[in-house]
C-alpha cells in the first residue's frame, strides 16, 4: 500500500466534491430567491383578495420552479455523498486489501448520474424562469 497513490488517487472525487458544494450553493440562492419572490407576491395578494389573478399565476411558476431546485438540490447532496463514499472506499480497499474496484466504479457512476439529473432539473428550472420572464410587461 502506496499512502502516496492512495492519496493522489482521492484527489480527483475531492475536487469533484468541491464542484458539487459550489453548484449546491448556486442551487440554494436560487431557491431563496424563488422563496423570497413567493412571500412577495404572497404579501400582495393579501392586499388585493379575489383578484390579482395574474399573482396567482405567477406563484404557480415559482412553486414549480421551486420544486425543480429542490429536486436538483436533492440529486447534487446524493452525488455528494456519493463522491465522499468513492473517497471512503478507496481508502477502505488499500487498507482492508480487498477488492472493491467494482463499488468504486459503480458508487462513481451513480454520483455521475445524480449529477447529470440535477443539471437537467436546473436547466429545467433556469428554462421555467425565462418562460415567466415578462420584461417591460406591467406587472401589479
Amino acid at each position: 500500500m502506496d499512502i502516496a497513490r492512495l492519496i493522489q488517487s482521492a484527489v480527483a472525487p475531492v475536487f469533484l466534491l468541491s464542484g458539487v458544494a459550489a453548484t449546491l450553493g448556486v442551487l440554494t440562492n436560487r431557491l431563496a430567491r424563488i422563496v423570497d419572490r413567493a412571500h412577495t407576491l404572497e404579501q400582495r395578494l393579501a392586499g388585493h383578495p379575489g383578484g390579482a389573478q395574474h399573482l396567482h399565476a405567477d406563484l404557480a411558476v415559482l412553486a414549480r420552479r421551486a420544486r425543480y431546485i429542490n429536486v436538483a438540490i436533492s440529486l447534487c447532496a446524493l452525488a455528494a455523498l456519493l463522491v465522499a463514499l468513492v473517497v471512503v472506499t478507496l481508502f477502505a480497499n488499500a487498507f482492508l486489501g480487498s477488492e472493491l474496484a467494482l463499488l468504486i466504479a459503480l458508487l462513481f457512476v451513480a454520483a455521475m448520474l445524480c449529477l447529470s439529473a440535477a443539471f437537467i432539473a436546473f436547466f429545467i428550472e433556469v428554462r421555467l424562469a425565462t418562460v415567466a420572464l415578462r420584461i417591460g410587461s406591467p406587472r401589479a
